[in-house]
């Protein structure tokens, strides 16, 4: 259950933005590690170091189709005075026994392929004639095509240093370093890493899954057509995308009517598929506010297990919010405003945050940095609230998105930023430092 209930505020009280953020984080645990099959990983936060048991590459191999030779045997060469040497088979990739290239000789090796005992070096073949005797080629001819490739002679054009187009053992980890670190989000060169050093599977914090549900009996899907009074429900896509973004596994519920029976039996539906539960609307003041009705609680737990605590917080947009659990996991929910921009804000500052210290993370937050306001005019903010505005952030400036309603969606959908304005902060002239969220 939410810490909430020990905090000495009447119900008149503001939060502020950081008491509500800290309540949530000091309440959310990360999730219990399993182990997982490396691509069921994918996205997920690694629980331990995984150390290397083999080097990569496990031995000396040729970056470069061509010819393994000796170094000696090819000093000098040109494109009038070649370098003749005799061929002594191929090194294909994957190669176990493999040919001995003495004084004079060269093998045929093909990229990937383990450096034959003997050599020193590898002549690309686009140095060489291919063992046609017709001055230098693009590439080799296909062994099924022409088997005699293997023998033969082959004419150098140009001379080598040693290793050259040589990939060292353990070049690029050795065994006994450390691969990745815990704490690390697996993503597809992370995968690629753990395949080439052997493992199958990997121990991690599974993503979490996220159920986000609007109410309002006004919503309406989209592409269905709109009667009088009513709107499209864009809150649960936008929300169910953004826990997506954040790392979830989100699903969305389709909006749920203005009944606080009906909506609480949703609720308690999902809590099998869930292991944060995020609304929207319904938190406000208003006689038709479900999901305040359905979910308060007067500080002790209910039937259901856990409860919510609505309060006001002291911010522009998201005043509204609630926190708690529910049910015999205490599942946390998080109760969102319902304007659009009010909803986007709040999970930004709060719901992320969550999401990411159920995977496991430290560093939960989206990164900030100092801009300089590029406005026309002053900026008003009232007092006491920290307004969060919409901007677009670029080399090192901020220009505000739109004005400060909670409804511009269409402002919203433009920033990539939000600029924060304390709560001492009544007016932001043009050129001020300012503090910048950035999106993404």
């Amino acid at each position: 259950m939410s810490s909430a209930a020990t905090r000495p505020a009447g119900p008149d009280d503001l939060w502020s933005v950081d008491e509500h953020l800290e309540d949530i984080l000091s309440t959310v645990r990360p999730l219990e590690p399993i182990e997982l099959q490396l691509l069921d990983a994918q996205g997920c936060v690694l629980v331990d170091d995984v150390m290397v048991p083999v080097s990569l590459p496990p031995f000396d191999n040729s970056s470069m189709d061509g010819y393994a030779v000796r170094v000696a045997d090819v000093a000098g060469a040109g494109e009038e005075f070649p370098a003749v040497l005799d061929v002594v088979g191929d090194v294909a990739a994957g190669a176990a026994d493999l040919v001995r290239v003495g004084p004079g000789q060269a093998a045929r090796i093909m990229t990937g392929a383990p450096l034959p005992p003997g050599a020193e070096a590898v002549v690309p073949v686009e140095w060489t004639d291919g063992g046609l005797g017709e001055g230098p080629v693009s590439g080799m001819r296909a062994r099924s095509l022409a088997p005699e490739g293997a023998g033969g002679q082959v004419r150098v054009h140009r001379p080598v240093e040693a290793r050259a187009h040589v990939r060292d053992k353990g070049s690029d980890v050795k065994a006994g370093d450390r691969a990745l670190e815990a704490g690390t989000i697996l993503g597809p060169p992370q995968i690629a890493l753990l395949a080439a050093i052997g493992r199958g599977t990997v121990r991690v914090r599974p993503r979490p899954r996220v159920v986000v549900l609007s109410t309002g009996s006004e919503l309406v899907q989209p592409g269905e057509e709109l009667s009088g009074g009513q709107i499209y429900d864009s809150n649960s896509f936008a929300l169910t995308a953004a826990a997506r973004d954040a790392g979830a596994i989100a699903y969305r519920v389709g909006a749920v009517a203005d009944d606080a029976g009906t909506l609480r039996s949703t609720i308690e539906d999902q809590l099998v598929r869930a292991d944060l539960l995020v609304t929207t609307g319904g938190v406000s003041v208003g006689a038709y506010d479900v999901v305040k009705e359905a979910l308060s609680y007067a500080g002790d737990e209910d039937e259901a297990g856990g409860g919510v605590e609505f309060r006001k917080l002291a911010m522009q947009p998201g005043k509204p919010q609630g926190f708690g659990s529910i049910g015999p996991e205490h599942t946390p929910l998080l109760a969102l405003p319902g304007n659009p921009v009010s909803s986007y804000v709040s999970f930004e500052l709060f719901v992320r945050p969550a999401i990411r210290t159920l995977m496991g993370l430290t560093d939960v937050h989206r990164p900030r940095t100092r801009a300089r306001l590029k406005a026309d005019k002053a900026l008003g903010s009232p007092k006491g609230r920290r307004q969060f505005l919409r901007g677009a952030y670029a080399d090192g400036e901020v220009t505000l998105v739109g004005g400060a309603g909670s409804h511009l969606i269409a402002a919203l959908a433009h920033a990539d930023a939000l600029i924060v304005v304390p709560e001492d902060v009544e007016s932001l002239e043009p050129g001020a430092e300012v503090e910048v969220v950035l999106l993404g």
